[in-house]
């Protein structure tokens, strides 16, 4: 089954439980901070440094993102480049893509300017979705990227030539949209790490993205009580 099939599967039966949860302790400022007081710097700060969604919330806004792009024309098949740092959003952007036919382009953020555009062309992305760290280097291409119709940013002080993909999704559906996919269908390009020449485009299917999915269980055994800290950047697992 395609793998948006797991998020819609998990929203069913474990629709309250957490399914991501971000966690920024910005502790930099205070010196000498050991991981025994962290838990005493979090409690103490009301949250606000945690994030969290349920898999019915991570469903829910993976189904407004998917209807989003609906609503300005995306269609099943067109490319939606990702170039976000690792954030709770990440996941919620990259299902929605996928449940409206879509492929998913992730980017690595250490990419220049330079090598922004050239995959963006290499992949025939017709949408990128950015965050705050990559302003500047979205704003040097955009006008050499004629193909790039749509701009959605994520974070606050939305820069004028994108658009609020915060203050969009909440105008947008929240029921999965009626997009037939099958596991043959393709789901995402991913890029090799560009450093023996510029970055190569690899195309996988929605089986091919199951499969490293049953991979990874396999390897590991993870069960639902497990919680899975991940560290590597989104971009490339």
């Amino acid at each position: 089954m395609p793998i948006t099939e797991f998020l819609t599967r998990n929203a069913t039966y474990f629709k309250d439980d957490i399914a991501l949860v971000e966690i920024n302790p910005e502790v930099k400022s205070i010196p000498h901070v050991t991981w025994r007081e962290y838990s005493l710097i979090e409690s103490n700060r009301s949250g606000a440094f945690r994030k969290q969604l349920t898999w019915g919330e991570f469903d829910v806004k993976a189904n407004q993102f998917a209807n989003l792009l609906l609503t300005r024309g995306v269609k099943k098949g067109d490319k939606v480049a990702i170039l976000l740092m690792n954030c709770i959003d990440w996941l919620p952007i990259y299902f929605g893509t996928l449940k409206m036919g879509a492929i998913a382009v992730p980017l690595n953020f250490r990419y220049t300017a330079d090598e922004i555009e050239y995959c963006l062309k290499q992949s025939d992305s017709d949408v990128l979705v950015f965050g705050p760290e990559f302003i500047g280097r979205v704003e040097e291409i955009l006008d050499k990227v004629p193909k790039v119709k749509n701009t959605f940013y994520v974070g606050d002080e939305c820069p004028s030539f994108a658009d609020s993909y915060e203050k969009l999704i909440h105008y947008c559906s929240s029921h999965a949209p009626s997009v037939y996919i099958t596991d043959d269908d393709y789901g995402a390009i991913y890029f090799s790490s560009g450093t023996t020449g510029f970055p190569k485009a690899i195309l996988h299917a929605h089986k091919a993205l199951v499969h490293s999915a049953k991979v990874e269980h396999a390897h590991h055994g993870q069960t639902k009580d497990d919680v899975f800290l991940c560290i590597p950047p989104l971009y490339h697992t």
